[in-house]
């Protein structure tokens, strides 16, 4: 049976508009990878309702888990909530459990639950809650949809606490050989490979470094020993 898949949605103008560089794909893929999921589409969306919801409908029915990051803090363009909501039908409103814990954090800190920080306890009708060890504010999940925050610290802490809670598969495991020699001489013998062994992904990622070029040959799959047998093939190709 094939490993479950996941698509992530990056969600703000300062990732488009270039910056804040996105850290969170990077750890999201690193920890789905280990668990046997994956992650096989990223989209990077502006601040806007319609394209967030567009966005969550499309990858919400083309994969088993979807994964969202930014959009879920106290300002006025924090809007996630809103769009998951708009994109699942269901209504938005501050939830009694959510605002407990913001209550009870802010008493602690000494700081006012205002207007604006109640906005995070916000919750779309029928979600379950997400726990924020970091910051105590919510994520929360919708369907198959996982809404998290963009603050990589706090992202972060919540894969943690949404891992538990998914099945995975076999751990995708990887191996790497270095071909010092250019793609072209390499496309025939690994396309060839590929055709052959379809179970597992192969990638070329060329490299040029102090006047040589080169290749890194990656291929990814879940059984140690296949993916040895794999390089091993393709070394014996590329030398004969």
């Amino acid at each position: 049976m094939p490993n479950p898949t996941a698509a992530m949605l990056v969600i703000g103008d300062e990732i488009l508009s270039g910056r804040t560089r996105d850290a969170n794909m990077y750890h999201l893929a690193g920890k789905l990878t280990e668990a046997g999921i994956a992650l096989e589409e990223v989209r990077v969306v502006s601040d806007d309702q319609p394209r967030i919801v567009a966005a969550v409908k499309a990858l919400s029915e083309g994969f088993d888990y979807v994964f969202t990051s930014g959009g879920i803090g106290p300002t006025h363009d924090d809007i996630t909530a809103d769009a998951i909501g708009a994109a699942f039908d269901a209504a938005v409103d501050v939830r009694e459990d959510a605002r407990a814990l913001l209550a009870a954090h802010y008493a602690k800190t000494g700081s006012e639950l205002n207007e604006a920080r109640l906005r995070m306890a916000r919750i779309p009708e029928g979600a379950t809650l997400i726990d924020n060890p970091v910051s105590v504010a919510p994520g929360f999940k919708l369907g198959n949809v996982h809404v998290m925050a963009g603050v990589p610290s706090v992202f972060n802490a919540m894969v943690e606490s949404v891992l538990p809670t998914l099945t995975g598969g076999a751990p995708l495991l990887s191996e790497t050989l270095r071909v010092d020699r250019g793609e072209g001489d390499l496309a025939g013998p690994l396309g060839e490979l590929a055709t052959a062994m379809p179970e597992l992904s192969f990638g070329s990622y060329p490299f040029q470094k102090d006047g040589i070029y080169g290749s890194n040959i990656v291929v990814r799959g879940t059984d140690r020993a296949v993916l040895q047998a794999a390089l091993a093939k393709l070394s014996e190709m590329l030398r004969l």
